[in-house]
């Protein structure tokens, strides 16, 4: 079993192995430690068969898909600024005080893929791609061109979640119906009256 680089060595590797793209380290704060790399949608097939293909990575397995939505949020933070105040005399004096500013943040969906190499025999190394937002433009590369695995899982997230592969094989629906409206993973899904889970579905 070869040691696995680390993120930040991941990251600079593929850079320099795939010009042009753009990887981030997204990092894991739990126990696990599980941290991932999220990559540009340009060149993400370039890196997948980058990871695949390289001789001492390997990466041959994809053993899993699974979307994300992320809400829209608002993060706030506390910042120092300089201020004019009248000061005791009535004159203008400069003095620094406390603001808090909020910052909001678009809403988006993600497919996280977790790669494993059955020759050099270690991983996981999981990867992101990340869709423009939640609404229109949830698009995202397949990588089902590079690992076949990937087929099922992905129509699986696009069933669920409404990310759309482009370059999939076969995208449509394989757990819903064709006719089904919505998609029943999403964080803000609400079930139809008539559905006789709508009473338990959180």
């Amino acid at each position: 079993m070869s040691p696995l680089p680390t993120p930040e060595d991941f990251k600079a590797q593929i850079e320099a192995g795939v010009p042009g793209s753009v990887v981030t380290v997204i990092p894991n704060g739990s126990p696990s430690a599980q941290h991932s790399l999220l990559v540009d949608n340009d060149h993400a097939r370039a890196v997948a068969l980058f990871l695949r293909d390289h001789p001492d990575l390997r990466l041959d397995y994809c053993s899993l898909v699974t979307g994300v939505d992320w809400l829209d949020s608002e993060t706030t933070e506390k910042v120092k600024v300089k201020k004019l105040v009248d000061g005791p005399d009535g004159s203008q004096q400069e003095t620094e005080v406390e603001e808090t500013r909020k910052t909001k943040r678009p809403g988006y969906l993600e497919a996280v893929y977790h790669l494993f190499s059955m020759d050099k025999k270690h991983g996981p190394v999981i990867l992101r791609l990340r869709a423009a937002n939640r609404t229109d433009q949830t698009n995202i590369p397949s990588l089902t061109p590079v690992w076949r695995s990937a087929e099922f899982q992905e129509r699986e997230a696009f069933d669920l979640y409404g990310i759309v592969f482009d370059g999939h094989p076969d995208l449509r629906r394989i757990l819903m119906w064709d006719g089904f409206v919505d998609f029943p993973m999403r964080k803000d899904y609400v079930p139809p009256a008539d559905d006789p889970l709508a009473e338990v579905h959180p």
